[in-house]
């Protein structure tokens, strides 16, 4: 069985086997790339986010080119060669012939010869496409969630060992990471500012995406086909709200305590807005550390309601606070405010990630994109059951979301939405 103490000492060596890396591009990694060498870009999954992770990989430096892309729906995949090409069509170098549709289409993309590939797809395949873009030597761009249950996490952990064994870079999609003012800030509240962390609370407040997945079943729509294009409603295939949206808060409190994992975690949840579907549309989680302290973190989608996305960091010599821009800063015994230069954080995600494959400084965000995601799961498992759940029982569960073959034609039923106190923590 997997512990918090072993997780935490051993995650990032993690054995794992697998072929080695076909990929003249990764097998040279620890040397520096030829920055006139054009490197090929291929993505997996091409829905809004996966469109404009290309678009960024493309700006992130001058010889890079879109050669391959993959969605289970060819409409997708038109929709955002056609968006793509509007503004950087000199960069797009995608046939038909390397257009791919289907459930398999991540591992053709993954075989015509790409040097990165960006895994934007439903977070359910996650694990898969990550594990199987690492045993073909590819440097990846990984979307958040990495996972939507404990199996897919420890899958994901693997992978990242391989990774990291490979000298592949593996750059998360967790964004605030990547935020020049987030960084500087978070270096100072670990370097002492505020002292010892006591206390976090966390907001992710905001609207429904209702109007993006409406639940509309057009006729002779199979089960699959049917949740595959409303995904983020069905646990299987997104998480649930706490897991695909407001994990960037929980990758946030990740980062402010040191990747330090909770100890335990108790939360509640419901649905409070009728919908098709087996998601909540509300969570608030109380995460306990071994030091005593709590990371408080609530999260809703609501229309017509008052929205927030905040993080309110309260230690022993003062507070960091990263609201509304009239509040942000530290103040306490340090007063002080970020006036550096400010850069979209998506951008700098890819601006670092094509200038680390340059180097052949590979940079790997394997293990804490995996932290935060079982945070995540975590948090969800202590709301969907009514239970105390400790890390150790989270990590080690034995809940498998994902069915057991996918089928465009058989039935596929939906899981009833859990209910506190009654459903049980596999």
């Amino acid at each position: 069985m997997l512990t918090r103490r072993h997780f935490l000492k051993h995650s990032t060596t993690a054995a794992v086997g697998g072929i080695l890396a076909t990929s003249a591009l990764s097998t040279r990694a620890t040397a520096q790339v030829d920055t006139s060498r054009v490197l090929k870009v291929g993505l997996i999954g091409c829905g809004g986010r996966g469109t404009g992770a290309a678009s960024q990989a493309l700006k992130a430096d001058p010889n890079v080119r879109l050669t391959a892309m993959a969605d289970v729906f060819a409409d997708r995949l038109e929709s955002s060669l056609a968006t793509l090409r509007k503004t950087l069509s000199s960069r797009i170098d995608v046939t038909p012939a390397t257009s791919f549709v289907g459930l398999d289409a991540f591992q053709k993309v993954i075989d015509s010869g790409v040097d990165v590939v960006l895994l934007t797809s439903t977070p359910a395949f996650r694990p898969q496409h990550l594990k199987a873009a690492i045993a073909a030597g590819k440097h990846i761009f990984c979307e958040k969630p990495v996972a939507v249950d404990s199996a897919g996490v420890r899958s994901v952990l693997e992978s990242a060992a391989e990774a990291k064994r490979k000298n592949l870079s593996v750059m998360s999609g967790f964004c605030w990471r990547y935020d020049l003012r987030m960084r500087e800030t978070v270096a100072k509240v670990h370097a002492g500012a505020i002292g010892d962390i006591r206390a976090i609370l966390a907001t992710y407040h905001t609207g429904t995406l209702t109007t993006k997945f409406p639940g509309t079943r057009t006729p002779g729509q199979t089960d699959l086909e049917w949740q595959l294009r409303n995904w983020y409603n069905f646990t299987w295939l997104s998480g649930d709200h706490l897991v695909e949206q407001a994990i960037h808060n929980v990758d946030k409190i990740a980062w402010l305590m040191k990747q330090e994992m909770p100890v335990q975690a108790i939360g509640v949840g419901s649905r409070a807005v009728p919908a098709y579907g087996n998601t909540y549309d509300n969570f608030s989680v109380s995460y306990e550390y071994a030091s005593g302290a709590r990371a408080q973190l609530s999260c809703r989608q609501h229309d017509g309601a008052y929205n927030e996305v905040t993080d309110y960091v309260m230690g022993t010599k003062g507070v960091f606070s990263n609201g509304r821009m009239a509040t942000q800063g530290i103040s306490g015994e340090t007063n002080w405010k970020y006036t550096g230069p400010n850069k979209d954080m998506y951008q700098v995600e890819h601006d670092e990630l094509f200038a680390a494959i340059r180097s052949g400084r590979p940079v790997n965000d394997g293990v804490s994109m995996a932290h935060s995601t079982m945070m995540a799961i975590m948090g969800r498992m202590a709301a969907y059951t009514g239970q105390v759940v400790t890390w150790d029982q989270a990590l080690n569960s034995k809940e498998t979301l994902m069915p057991t073959t996918l089928d465009w034609s058989a039935p596929l039923s939906v899981a009833a939405r859990a209910t506190p106190g009654q459903t049980k923590l596999v």
